[in-house]
C-alpha cells in the first residue's frame, strides 16, 4: 500500500447505502479493507471490538450523531482518527468536531475532490499521532452561533479555531478592521478548558498610553496622581482564564517588555509596587498592522512578536469570501427584523447580488451597519438595491437604481436583433449561452451558478446541453479524479 506498510482498516458510517457504496468503491484499494455502517450505534460497537484505523462518519445522523460518535471514539481510544463530512455543517459543529479531534470536516458535494486525499494524508500520519486526552466537553447547543461563513476560507478558520482552543498556546489573530477578529477571540476561549474562567477583552488603542500599564498590570494607591487606591490589573483579574489584547500593534514600547516578562515567566508587578504576582492568563492578541514591518521600523519588539506568534490565525477580508456576503445579511436583515415588533424583511434577489458586488472595505461590520442602515430608513417590507445605502457617506451605489434598466435595454437590443433572424430559438438559444457565461464566470462551481441563476443543477445540466450520468456521491460536481491511496 503506498501510505502505511501493513493493512489498513475504515469504516463508513452514512445512513444513505447509495452513498456508502459509492464511497467503499471509491476509496477500494489493494491493503484497504472497508467497511460500512448505517447507525453510529453499530459503528462504535465494531470499533470497540476492532479498532479500525479510520472513521469516516456523517455528522447528521440518527440517534447518535456524527459528533457524538466522535466524542465516544475519542474517548474509547484518545488517539482515534476520524473524519466528519455532511452537505450542511453550522460553524459550531465543525469547530466542536476539530476541538474533539477529528482530522477533518468536509462538505459532502466535495467528497470525489478531496476525499482520497483526505483519508491518504490521515493514513499517513496515524503512526505519528500522539495520544492526547479530549478537551473539556462543551455543547454545542448552548453556545451561540456569533461566527459565521460557509466558504472554503472561513470553514479552515472554523477547523484552526478547534485546533488552537485545546493548548494554552498564545494566538496571533490577523485581518483587516472588521472581519471579526474579536469573535474569533471569544470562540477560541468558548471552546477551550478555560471556558469557565473570565474571558477579558481590551483594546490597546481605547486606553491612554500612561494608563495601559496599569490597566494590565494594575496599581498601588498613590502610584500616580489619581491612584486613590489599590487597583487590580486586567492579569490578575484573569487568573485562569483569557486575555484578549486587540490592536496589539498599537502598544507602546515600555509596556511591551512587561507583557513579554509575563509570558516568558508568568510574573509581574503592579504599577508602584515591589510585590512580585504570578498569573495564570492565556494571551490571544489581534491586529490589523503589519507587525512583521513593525518589527524592521523597530516599533515592535522582535522578541515580543514571536512570542506572541505562535499560532497564528487569519480571517480573510469579506471581498475574497463573497459567498458568504448573502448568509450574512440575511442573518443581519433577521436580527433587524426581530427588533421591528415583528415585521419580517426580506431582500430582493437583485438586491442581493448587489451586495455581492461590492467590495466591503470595512468587511462584516460595514456589512452590519449598512444593513441597519437600510432597514432604518426603509419604508417597506422589502429590500431593493436602491434601498441599500453603500459607502462611508451612506449613500445609495450609483448604479443601484439603473441597474434592472440597463439589463432591460438589453434585452429590448437583443429581441430586435433576433426579429431579423427568424430562424434563431432565441429562448433556447439565451437559456445556454446565458447558463454557459454564468458557469465560466463562477470558476466552474455549479452550485454558485446555479443559485445566481435560481435553478437546480440538474436544469443548469440541461440548459448547458451537458449529459451528466448521476452519481450516487451527494451534489458531486463531476466524476472523481483517480489517483491512488
Amino acid at each position: 500500500m503506498a501510505v502505511s506498510p501493513s493493512n489498513s482498516r475504515i469504516s463508513i458510517v452514512d445512513p444513505d447505502t447509495d452513498f456508502l457504496a459509492w464511497a467503499a468503491g471509491h476509496l477500494k484499494a489493494d491493503h484497504v479493507e472497508i467497511t460500512t455502517y448505517q447507525r453510529a450505534e453499530e459503528a462504535l460497537a465494531a470499533f470497540q471490538q476492532e479498532r479500525p484505523d479510520l472513521v469516516l462518519s456523517e455528522v447528521r445522523l440518527a440517534g447518535m450523531s456524527g459528533i457524538e460518535l466522535l466524542k465516544r471514539l475519542r474517548q474509547a481510544d484518545p488517539n482515534a482518527m476520524a473524519v466528519l463530512f455532511s452537505a450542511v455543517t453550522p460553524t459550531s459543529q465543525v469547530i466542536e468536531a476539530m476541538r474533539l479531534g477529528a482530522y477533518d470536516v468536509l462538505g459532502k458535494e466535495k467528497l470525489p475532490y478531496d476525499l482520497r486525499a483526505v483519508v491518504e494524508s490521515a493514513l499517513r500520519a496515524i503512526e505519528a499521532r500522539r495520544a492526547t486526552a479530549a478537551a473539556q466537553s462543551l455543547s454545542p447547543e448552548t453556545i451561540q452561533e456569533t461566527i459565521i461563513g460557509n466558504s472554503p476560507a472561513m470553514q479552515d478558520v472554523f477547523k484552526m479555531i478547534g485546533r488552537v482552543s485545546r493548548s494554552d498556546a498564545p494566538v496571533m489573530i490577523t485581518g483587516e478592521s472588521g472581519c471579526g477578529k474579536e469573535l474569533v477571540a471569544h470562540a477560541i476561549h468558548k471552546f477551550s478548558p478555560r471556558s469557565l474562567k473570565e474571558y477579558v477583552a481590551i483594546n490597546v488603542t481605547a486606553i491612554p498610553d500612561n494608563l495601559l500599564e496599569s490597566e494590565l498590570f494594575g496599581h498601588e494607591k498613590g502610584a500616580f496622581t489619581g491612584a486613590v487606591a489599590m487597583r487590580k490589573g486586567r492579569f490578575e483579574q484573569c487568573d485562569g482564564g483569557t486575555l484578549f489584547l486587540d490592536e496589539i500593534g498599537d502598544m507602546p514600547l515600555a509596556v511591551q517588555s512587561k507583557l513579554l516578562r509575563v509570558l516568558q515567566e508568568g510574573d509581574f508587578s503592579r504599577v508602584g509596587s515591589n510585590e512580585t504576582l504570578r498569573s495564570d492568563v492565556r494571551v490571544l492578541a489581534a491586529t490589523n498592522k503589519d507587525l512583521e514591518g513593525e518589527v524592521r521600523q523597530g516599533r515592535f519588539r522582535e522578541d515580543l512578536f514571536y512570542r506572541l506568534n505562535v499560532v497564528r490565525v487569519h480571517i480573510p477580508p469579506l471581498r475574497e469570501r463573497r459567498e458568504d456576503v448573502r448568509l450574512l445579511a440575511e442573518y443581519f436583515l433577521h436580527r433587524q427584523s426581530s427588533r421591528r415588533r415583528g415585521q419580517t424583511m426580506r431582500f430582493t434577489e437583485d438586491a442581493l447580488a448587489f451586495l455581492e458586488a461590492y467590495d466591503w472595505p470595512g468587511n462584516v461590520r460595514e456589512l452590519e451597519n449598512t444593513i441597519q442602515r437600510a432597514c432604518a430608513l426603509s419604508n417597506s417590507d422589502v429590500l431593493l438595491p436602491s434601498d441599500i445605502p453603500l459607502g462611508s457617506t451612506g449613500n445609495r451605489h450609483p448604479g443601484a437604481v439603473s441597474t434592472v434598466t440597463r439589463m432591460r435595454d438589453a434585452l429590448s437590443n437583443l429581441l430586435s436583433a433576433a426579429a431579423a433572424s427568424p430562424d434563431i430559438e432565441l429562448l433556447s438559444w439565451v437559456e445556454k449561452e446565458l447558463s454557459k457565461l454564468a458557469f465560466a464566470k463562477f470558476g466552474e462551481d455549479r452550485q454558485r451558478t446555479s443559485q445566481v441563476l435560481g435553478i437546480n443543477e440538474a436544469d443548469l445540466d440541461q440548459m448547458m446541453g451537458v449529459n451528466k450520468e448521476p452519481q450516487p456521491a451527494a451534489k458531486a460536481k463531476k466524476a472523481p479524479r483517480k489517483q491512488a491511496i
